[in-house]
């Protein structure tokens, strides 16, 4: 009888390591399988997002949150069709930096003070840097009660990483709600702002309706790609047990007891 020969000490290490290699390789697998599933429900997240985001913006306008309602205001009520009255404080509107289909220039953040008292930011629209003072644009700057229509939306931060609001140089670069209406002094300020419709304003400027609505859905491109990513692994594994096979079989038939 031929003896069987134990495995050493670095035999049992090669075998850990290939075990472990495996058990790596069966958990990314895994793991890729599970981004790419968690991106097709992102998909199915983000198309429901888009069509309840198109319905409000079709939608015929509502009032605009008061005073009672205005601190319930939420990332569910974002581009909601609204229209709110009252008269505009000229005096305290303030430019934010803007790129839009006309070019450079700036949003005209305006304050209306409502009929119930409540001070909302309107942006009016836009303005190019040869209409930033007031007085280039005089039919613009309406007197008395005006109804506003337009989308309801949420303040914003800081517009990037090198670009930060500084009240005191009066430069704006982020329609940020509440440091506007407290560089302006202005209390009772709403916790959104109102991007205005298209309706033409006299004189031409500022022009409003440029709110652009688009959100990103590139998910079922990142699912393919985890999904690609697994699959590749799934065939670099079946290599590899088709290779260690290749290499086993040769010694277990040298390995067969002859005839005698």
């Amino acid at each position: 009888m031929t003896p069987v020969a134990l495995p050493t000490a670095a035999g049992r290490r090669a075998r850990w390591k290939l075990a472990l290699a495996w058990l790596a390789a069966i958990i990314t697998f895994v793991f890729l399988c599970s981004l790419g599933v968690w991106q097709l429900e992102r998909r199915v997240w983000k198309l429901d997002l888009i069509e309840r985001v198109e319905q409000r913006v079709r939608a015929a306008p509502v009032a605009a949150p008061g005073h009672e309602d205005a601190a319930l205001f939420s990332t569910a009520d974002e581009y909601r069709h609204v229209r709110v009255s009252g008269r505009f404080l000229h005096q305290h509107e303030t430019l934010v930096r803007a790129v839009t289909e006309y070019g450079t220039g700036y949003w005209l953040m305006t304050p209306l003070r409502t009929d119930s008292g409540l001070i909302v930011l309107i942006n009016r629209g836009f303005v190019p840097p040869d209409k930033r003072d007031a007085a280039s644009r005089p039919a613009g700057q309406v007197e008395g009660n005006v109804v506003i229509a337009g989308l309801m939306r949420l303040p914003e931060g800081n517009a990037g990483f090198l670009r930060h609001n500084d009240p005191v140089a009066d430069r704006w670069y982020a329609r940020d709600v509440n440091a506007i209406g407290a560089a302006r002094g202005l209390v009772e300020v709403a916790p959104y702002f109102i991007d205005a419709d298209g309706t033409p304003n006299p004189g031409g400027w500022p022009i409003g309706g440029l709110t652009v609505v688009h959100f990103s859905n590139n998910h079922l491109i990142y699912a393919l790609t985890w999904f690609a990513l697994a699959l590749m692994l799934a065939v670099g594994l079946l290599f590899a047990v088709a290779a260690e096979h290749g290499l086993r079989a040769p010694h277990a038939r040298t390995n067969l007891p002859r005839e005698t």
